[in-house]
């Protein structure tokens, strides 16, 4: 079998868009980062490959964003194996099954990290490690820390689950935490209520900071790559959904606005997953009540279910609505005929 590959120029400028954030990665979790997103790369054309030739259509440079998008999205200590086992699941069952791109109903790369988080929790959840300390950060090491402060990053607590299970311990305060959002450098060790102590983790590689995002994010609408209105609805439905639940219903596990947008990747979604035109709605208002609903369910995720993150599943669920959306209401040159 030939191998053939289509270039897309709007998948070139996601791929732009995402280098603050891989570049951020390196910085703070050590150059192990380039071998998971590669790795990722590899058994996704791997994957495309083998589907799309079968059909006589070439693999396409959407697989190389979606295996970004992928690999960042997962923790920095992530076994490799689940790597490609979920890089695979997302090509296969999330894109190809559908007939390939431009077909499919679901985001791949949430499709693979909903499944290998399912499916692999330890591996997942005990993944998740400090960022490196220091002005050179990570950018001296092969991987992440294991250990701080002579505590075993095993026993770590990433800002989401330090947020609903301790609250703001000592020496973490609100305004020290957003700050260690916004800039990356999540770190430290503290004492829980039960005595034992703990290291803070930082989230998913390519989640850990929100100016970055912001970078990467600002470039996508600046270059009209991305749809401005499903960024702005996905960030105005959690921002209504924060307000109403911590401020009119008085629900205080509700984490404040400003933590709440900062942490637990939901710029990284309302940036590169939700603004993914293939699996959006086509209509303008539809886009609207697709965003809104998916930045609304973030939040009430992150408030009320186990899965404490919430991002992938409320992106799957608006996948999963945008076909019907279109169906109900499909526009006034229709309606007209």
């Amino acid at each position: 079998m030939n191998f053939s590959f289509k270039r897309q120029k709007v998948m070139e400028k996601v791929l732009v868009a995402l280098l603050p954030a891989l570049l951020g990665a390196i910085y703070f979790f050590g150059w192990r980062t380039l071998l998971v997103v590669a790795w990722a790369g590899l058994w996704g054309l791997a994957s495309e490959h083998l589907m799309a030739s079968r059909r006589g259509d070439p693999a396409t440079e959407s697989v190389l964003v979606t295996a970004v998008l992928f690999a960042l999205s997962l923790p920095p200590a992530i076994p490799l194996w689940v790597v490609a086992v979920g890089m695979v699941f997302a090509i296969v069952f999330g894109k190809e099954v559908f007939g390939g791109f431009g077909r499919n109903v679901f985001n791949p790369a949430i499709v693979g990290r909903a499944f290998v988080y399912i499916s692999f929790p330890v591996e997942l959840t005990g993944s998740f490690v400090p960022a490196w300390p220091g002005p050179a950060g990570g950018l001296g090491k092969w991987g992440p820390p294991s250990v701080i402060e002579g505590v075993e990053a095993i026993t770590a607590a990433t800002p989401m689950w330090f947020r609903r299970n301790f609250q703001f311990a000592e020496g973490f305060t609100y305004w020290q935490q957003l700050r260690q959002l916004f800039f990356g450098s999540v770190g430290g060790v503290f004492e829980g209520g039960d005595g034992v102590e703990r290291v803070l983790a930082a989230g998913s590689m390519g989640e850990v900071s929100a100016l970055l995002l912001i970078v990467g994010g600002l470039y996508l609408l600046i270059s009209r790559t991305a749809n401005w209105r499903l960024v702005a609805g996905s960030l105005g439905g959690a921002t209504a959904a924060v307000v109403c639940f911590r401020h009119l219903l008085g629900a205080d596990a509700v984490p404040p606005l400003l933590w709440s947008l900062s942490s637990g990747g939901l710029l990284y979604a309302c940036f590169f997953m939700v603004t993914d035109p293939v699996s959006a709605p086509r209509k303008k208002p539809n886009q609207w009540i697709y965003a809104g609903f998916i930045g609304t369910m973030i939040i009430l995720f992150r408030w009320q279910s186990i899965f404490i993150g919430g991002v992938g599943f409320a992106i799957l669920l608006g996948n999963g609505l945008a076909p019907t959306l279109d169906l109900l209401n499909p526009g006034r040159k229709n309606r007209k005929k």
